[in-house]
């Protein structure tokens, strides 16, 4: 289990390459759910248009070693709730240096005041070659991406 209070890495992996890789401190291990928190990981902003991620932002991130999704309460730095990101990803390896998951390619938003639940990069997955690739990985996310949509129609994504 991860140290809370400790410093680890969290690594984004996607088609065997690292996309991104970030400290975070540890919050919460309790073997199967590890919570870290981090500031945005870029040094400027990126509007993705229905929410703008910029740097003093604090992601409160949800990782499980036996869940398809990571799911991440993104701040302001003023301390408002901006919504939940969710990736759709492998289980996370999680050990004493930190945190690396798959990136799966599709992903989840959810608005703050959770009006607004939008399904993600369904293209660049179809695309991936995933579902020929790795059959059972694909229907695993598909399966994760119905998951997360369920718990942020019922307003639950906070409550992980």
């Amino acid at each position: 289990m991860l140290s809370v209070g400790g410093e680890v890495h969290v690594t984004l992996v996607k088609a065997g390459q690292t996309k991104v890789r970030y400290p975070a401190t540890v919050v919460h291990d309790d073997g199967v759910h590890a919570v870290v928190r981090a500031l945005w990981a870029w040094p400027t902003a990126r509007d993705f248009g229905f929410v703008r991620f910029e740097p003093g932002d604090v992601f409160t991130e949800h990782y499980w070693r036996d869940r398809w999704y990571a799911v991440k309460e993104v701040r302001a730095g003023d301390g408002t709730v901006k919504g939940w990101y969710c990736d759709v990803t492998s289980p996370a390896e999680i050990g004493p240096d930190g945190i690396a998951v798959e990136d799966l390619d599709l992903d989840l938003w959810q608005s703050a005041d959770g009006a607004t639940v939008l399904r993600l990069d369904e293209d660049e997955f179809a695309q991936s070659g995933i579902e020929h690739r790795d059959p059972a990985a694909a229907a695993q996310a598909r399966q994760s991406l119905d998951t997360l949509e369920d718990l942020a129609r019922a307003g639950k994504l906070g409550t992980l």
